[in-house]
């Protein structure tokens, strides 16, 4: 006959402590291996899912519950180390406290305009209690479609990096995701936000300041035609030369790629294309890496910088501030920062129906930059070899 022993305490110890939670095997949830449940956590503190649920969201939807109640099943939560569900929480208070970052990363090489930006993002995000997920397009040809999709209930918001869109994206764009573009090249959100740096202002700033330091002959080696601050800053540099009364020929006037490659091509073909004569006194790039492109074909050659040519870019990125480039400083880190607390205000405004009482567009100033590529030009020019 099988027999049970009787319960017999260790010495100095009571029966009922020997017995008691604390000396029990460990808590156990609902399936062997498995991450602690909302029903494992009703069980433990003895009360339902419902009163469970309540408790953890702060009372927050149709069910209340004591505080006594709500401290018990706080308390079984942190036994079990209970983890909620985020997608059940984004669908209790209709957010998933994350945000978007969409921008197209041109050519293979990194993009130093791309991370200052996203750098404050993330820096904005951060503040704001928000995580950030960066969804990359391979041509803004995919925006009709990839764009939509993003807005699947994943995110609260986006924020778009220099979008180049066919139209407005009134037929395509949901209307339940709050988006706010930096650089866009046109008014292609109806409704949305649009953060750019004054790119006429910077470069008229940057070339009157070059104009007076005695350069007659600068080259500019500007951005593609078409895009926006490419266009404006062309202006730029023509308003601060009629200023000066200086009428540059139209050959000084270049387009190329944003990037280091379509510099140093541009470089090449227009010296190649003007030999014998006067070297430039200055060569302004339409951003950093246009004039580091322009720099390394001069240096092939021979040419020192500034003695011989300044160079000067535009954007102030960490490439430009390693190389002690003179350059028109974007407020880039601010524009992603200020980017998201926009953002912020636009997915509130949703969430609570109301509309957006702020500005449509914000245009923040750019500053000239002195550095080591910028000098008086020489008294006597070079030949173009």
């Amino acid at each position: 006959m099988l027999q049970c022993s009787p319960l017999i305490a260790p010495p100095g110890q009571s029966l009922s402590n020997s017995t008691s939670k604390s000396a029990v095997a460990p808590l156990k949830t609902g399936r062997p291996g498995s991450a602690p449940t909302l029903a494992d956590v009703a069980r433990e503190a003895g009360v339902s899912k419902m009163a469970a649920s309540a408790a953890l969201n702060g009372n927050q939807g149709s069910s209340r519950v004591s505080a006594e109640t709500q401290e018990r099943v706080m308390a079984a939560a942190a036994r079990l180390r209970y983890r909620p569900n985020a997608n059940a929480l984004a669908l209790i208070h209709r957010r998933t406290n994350s945000i978007g970052f969409v921008t197209n990363l041109m050519g293979k090489a990194p993009n130093p305009y791309c991370m200052e930006v996203l750098d404050g993002v993330v820096q904005g995000a951060t503040e704001a209690g928000q995580t950030t997920s960066v969804f990359t397009l391979g041509s803004w040809d995919e925006a009709p479609t990839r764009i939509p999709a993003l807005c699947d209930g994943r995110v609260d918001g986006l924020i778009v990096l220099a979008p180049r869109l066919e139209d407005d994206g009134e037929t395509w764009l949901p209307e339940n995701t709050p988006m706010v573009s930096v650089h866009a090249s046109r008014d292609w959100r109806i409704g949305g936000v649009n953060l750019e740096s004054d790119d006429e202002a910077g470069a008229y700033e940057m070339v009157r300041h070059m104009l007076a330091l005695g350069h007659r002959r600068i080259l500019h080696v500007g951005g593609p035609a078409g895009y926006p601050g490419a266009d404006q800053r062309v202006d730029g540099y023509f308003r601060a030369h009629a200023e000066a009364g200086v009428t540059p020929p139209p050959e000084y006037v270049q387009r190329a790629s944003f990037s280091a490659e379509g510099g140093g091509e541009a470089m090449e073909s227009w010296l190649q294309c003007h030999r014998g004569q006067p070297l430039p006194d200055a060569v302004f790039g339409g951003n950093d890496g246009i004039a580091v492109g322009c720099m390394q074909v001069l240096a092939a050659r021979g040419l020192h910088i500034p003695a011989d040519i300044s160079i000067v870019g535009f954007d102030y990125t960490l490439l430009a501030r390693t190389l002690q480039l003179a350059a028109v400083r974007q407020p880039l880190h601010e524009m992603g920062r200020q980017a998201v607390e926009v953002l912020m205000h636009l997915i509130e405004a949703t969430r609570r129906g109301e509309p957006y009482g702020g500005p449509s567009n914000i245009v923040l100033a750019p500053e000239t930059i002195s550095g080591g590529t910028l000098a008086e030009p020489r008294r006597s020019p070079l030949l173009i070899a």
